[in-house]
């Protein structure tokens, strides 16, 4: 799990990704904003367990299970680059993924920073649960001041007593994290709906831990 970067960076050489055809029809399709991450984050560990490596085609999504692989194309150049998905992000609203480096570079949101583009997912790996199944989180945020996460961390202690509540710092303010004791998407969704911070700038979304 990462913030947001938009730093720059060195050359890089792209690690070689699988031909865009190779999976067949994408089973889902969504358009919106991609980010990308690189420095600080190179060597640290993603979601996934695995070492971010910059110079690899992998992303970050909030709910498509680790392994997917997913085409990114940029609506604005009409490039595109298959990746897979190792972390989770991005924590910035707005945005749908968030890709390394290197798959930044292949499909021209490295210049910009942030880009319009359409995330076509393929069929997550065998041994992941489908879209419904899996492990899920419940996020808010982000907040301006630290005193707000720490107050609804607490309310929502007194109201979820099994789940595990946490407040933490984010690149872009304070979050809170619920991790419901049964862990199914539609659990965390009833958590979510019942989640109405007083900071309108901090909504509630899910997020698929594994």
């Amino acid at each position: 799990m990462h913030p947001d970067n938009g730093d720059t960076a060195g050359t890089v050489v792209p690690s070689p990704a699988p031909a865009p055809n190779s999976f067949g029809k994408p089973v889902s399709t969504e358009v919106g904003l991609a980010s990308w991450y690189g420095p600080p984050y190179a060597g640290r560990k993603g979601a996934d367990g695995t070492v971010y490596d910059q110079n690899a085609m992998t992303a970050a999504h909030l709910t498509l299970p680790m392994g997917t692989m997913v085409r990114v194309t940029n609506l604005t150049n009409n490039e595109s680059a298959v990746v897979k998905i190792t972390d989770r992000g991005p924590f910035v609203r707005g945005r749908i993924i968030d890709l390394s480096l290197a798959a930044a570079k292949a499909t021209g949101v490295y210049r910009a920073g942030v880009a319009k583009v359409k995330v076509e997912a393929f069929a997550a790996p065998a041994h992941v649960n489908a879209d419904s199944g899996g492990r899920w989180c419940v996020q808010i945020g982000a907040f301006a001041r630290e005193s707000d996460a720490v107050k609804l961390k607490q309310d929502l202690l007194h109201r979820y007593t099994t789940a595990k509540v946490i407040e933490f710092p984010g690149p872009t303010g304070y979050w809170v994290r619920v991790n419901p004791k049964f862990p199914d998407k539609k659990n965390a969704t009833e958590v979510a709906d019942g989640i109405h911070p007083k900071d309108p700038a901090a909504e509630p979304y899910l997020i698929r831990t594994d």
